[in-house]
């Protein structure tokens, strides 16, 4: 099973000396982002950034293997809210890497459905150890709840 997405950019006025770092991203299911490097690296505020997208794609896979989960043990979830964190440092190779992103799930489960601490802790201990992209991961990732 593979992937493909297409980052296209394309040169444009810029300021003396610098380079637009405005560009697009088109998935392999035809949608598409505006993106841009983060502000703090002279990219546009206003569109997703290679940082956001590395969480976002982490975020998304721990929910989606944490609701397989919670299915499988017919725990139906009502909603799952995640406000999750990259933070970007140096790595050990003294390189700037995001070094550690921290994830903070709000699980709501359906109405009668009363799930404790302990077995709420195990389905995020599951989830994250099945999760496609925490597995493909060099930085260190935090589960809050």
């Amino acid at each position: 099973m593979g992937f493909k997405l297409t980052v296209n950019w394309q040169s444009s006025p810029s300021e003396e000396g610098e380079f637009n770092r405005d560009h697009e991203v088109k998935f392999g299911t035809g949608q598409t982002i505006q993106a841009s490097s983060a502000p703090e690296y002279k990219g546009n505020a206003d569109k997703v950034n290679p940082e956001e997208s590395l969480l976002a794609a982490l975020s998304s896979c721990h929910m989606l293997t944490f609701l397989a989960i919670a299915h499988l043990k017919r725990l139906p979830v009502a909603s799952y809210v995640d406000n999750a964190t990259a933070d970007l440092g140096k790595n050990e190779a003294g390189k700037v890497a995001v070094v550690k992103m921290t994830l903070a799930p709000k699980v709501t489960f359906a109405e009668g459905i009363e799930v404790d601490e302990e077995t709420l802790a195990k389905i995020h201990e599951k989830a994250h150890a099945n999760c496609f992209i925490a597995n493909s991961l060099a930085c260190e990732v935090e589960i809050k709840q």
